[in-house]
């Protein structure tokens, strides 16, 4: 499931992007492809990410952003499905894969970066979504992300809605 594109955009559909803000998007693809491939075939992450990077051309990716994802998502499952499962119509091992990557991603940036805009992490999982997920998909990561917001950043969505 890699991709391996370097002109800013991630996937069909998407805005194209520049600088810093495409090379995130850019890191936030592999990290969502490589997230995936952890949860459906339990490789190790060091394999995965040594895959992803011998893959994929990394010239327009945030390799860092990346490896921080790719390696934080894992070391915080138990805390990150905790924040976001109160808040599915259905139980979290019914979610789509592809879903649970994009969730997991989203819930980790809100929780650990704050110099990420919450707008701008919801916006990314859903376009993530859409590109990769079922054909509904970017609405149910909508749903959960915009009731997980106001839990994880709730000053700032509440500095954000006046």
């Amino acid at each position: 499931m890699s991709v391996n594109r370097d002109d800013g955009q991630s996937g069909q559909g998407a805005k194209p992007a520049k600088g810093k803000v495409a090379a995130r998007r850019q890191a936030r693809v592999l990290a969502m492809q490589a997230l995936y491939q952890w949860h459906v075939a339990g490789q190790p992450l060091n394999e995965i990410e040594a895959q992803f990077r011998v893959d994929n051309d990394f010239s327009a990716v945030d390799g860092a952003y990346f490896h921080e994802i790719l390696h934080g998502v894992p070391r915080q499952k138990t805390e990150i499905d905790g924040a976001f499962a109160p808040l599915l119509d259905r139980p979290l091992a019914e979610v789509d894969p592809v879903e649970l990557a994009i969730l997991r991603l989203s819930t980790y940036e809100l929780s650990n970066r704050p110099d990420v805009p919450y707008r701008v992490v919801i916006n990314e999982g859903i376009e993530l979504a859409k590109v990769f997920g079922a054909t509904d998909g970017h609405k149910f990561v909508n749903g959960v992300l915009d009731k997980l917001a106001p839990r994880l950043r709730a000053d700032e969505v509440r500095g954000g809605r006046r």
